[in-house]
């Protein structure tokens, strides 16, 4: 359901972006986030705990981690849920950063004002994914069964299933898609998959981590709004 491929300028523009969120906590699976365990460590790193979200309810993460993977299934290759696609869409959000496969931003006020709309719509749209699940099987969308989860998605994803009375949901599951192809495709594990060379000629050797006194990236300072 991605139903995009990937361009040399929208994986640069990807980049771009992985760029800055490696700096944050909690992007270990970025193209360019801090390694502080590298292969030679004499002992394996702790396990992490699991991913608190910053914007998002347990319930709302849950159906965005959800929604991710069934727009970037596992296959032959990972899939987003196993990409941390989720939490790279929490952060996104929760720090109003408009993401768009398709958009240019004239302006930082521009990009603001994207990014609190940004914030209404996940809000809105996951809402309305409900409430068009409970108007049709009776039940919240994660509560559904895989095949009636497919066809609500199928009607937002696909032209020829579009109905006048989806058009709010066809505007949540296109941005729900640019948020996820842009997460996907800036983790090491989506670059990997379409076989980027771009890491191996421009940056072959990834940075070495800004923060040795901070190793758990626990006292670094938030992120502007």
């Amino acid at each position: 359901m991605a139903g995009q491929g990937m361009q040399r300028r929208e994986i640069l523009r990807y980049i771009g972006i992985a760029s800055v969120a490696s700096a944050f906590p909690g992007f270990h699976q970025w193209a360019f986030a801090c390694d502080h365990h590298p292969a030679s460590a004499a002992s394996p790193p702790a396990e992490a705990g699991p991913y608190k979200p910053l914007f998002f309810s347990p319930d709302q993460y849950r159906m965005i981690e959800h929604l991710a993977e069934m727009i970037i299934p596992e296959d032959d290759t990972p899939g987003a849920k196993q990409a941390g696609v989720a939490e790279f869409i929490d952060f996104m959000v929760a720090n109003r950063v408009a993401v768009s496969a398709s958009r240019d931003f004239r302006s930082t006020q521009e990009a603001i004002e994207a990014g609190n709309e940004a914030q209404e719509k996940f809000i809105s749209g996951l809402g309305w994914m409900n409430a068009r699940s409970h108007s049709q099987f009776g039940h919240d969308f994660m509560a559904c069964t895989a095949e009636q989860q497919n066809f609500l998605l199928e009607e937002l994803a696909y032209k020829a299933k579009f109905k006048p009375t989806t058009e709010s949901g066809r505007d949540f599951f296109r941005m729900m898609r640019d948020y996820t192809v842009v997460g996907y495709y800036t983790t090491k594990i989506g670059l990997e998959s379409i076989g980027y060379p771009g890491l191996k000629t421009v940056w072959p050797k990834l940075p070495s981590c800004p923060h040795p006194d901070d190793p758990e990236h626990k006292h670094l300072p938030k992120p502007a709004n």
